[in-house]
């Protein structure tokens, strides 16, 4: 028997190339060193941190009631038999929000 009559028992594999991501090989897709090598890698998001230490806002708020405004009749004017409207008066007498009442 010869050399070249030789036959190997088992197949002949190629090695494993290493590093290349992927199912297989050494980081298998997981990148290089350090924190994110590691087994049990769940980094948080820093965004969520911050929203988690923020205060919650706790009760309830009550809307703030608004009040009303008397104006009297005679401040009202009339001009060619027509009344002023309520957003004329507001301007006029520089009202900002509330409910008007003429009384």
């Amino acid at each position: 028997m010869q050399i070249h009559n030789l036959k190997r028992q088992n197949k002949n594999k190629k090695d494993r190339m290493v590093g290349r991501g992927g199912k297989h090989a050494k980081t298998s897709g997981r990148g290089g060193k350090g924190q994110t090598a590691r087994a049990g890698n769940k980094r948080r998001p820093e965004l969520r941190d911050i929203i988690k230490k923020l205060p919650k806002l706790r009760g309830y708020r009550f809307k703030p009631v608004r009040s009303v405004r008397l104006v009297s009749p005679d401040k009202v004017l009339t001009t060619a038999g027509k009344k002023e409207t309520f957003s004329e008066i507001r301007k006029r007498l520089s009202i900002k929000g509330g409910k008007i009442k003429i009384k």
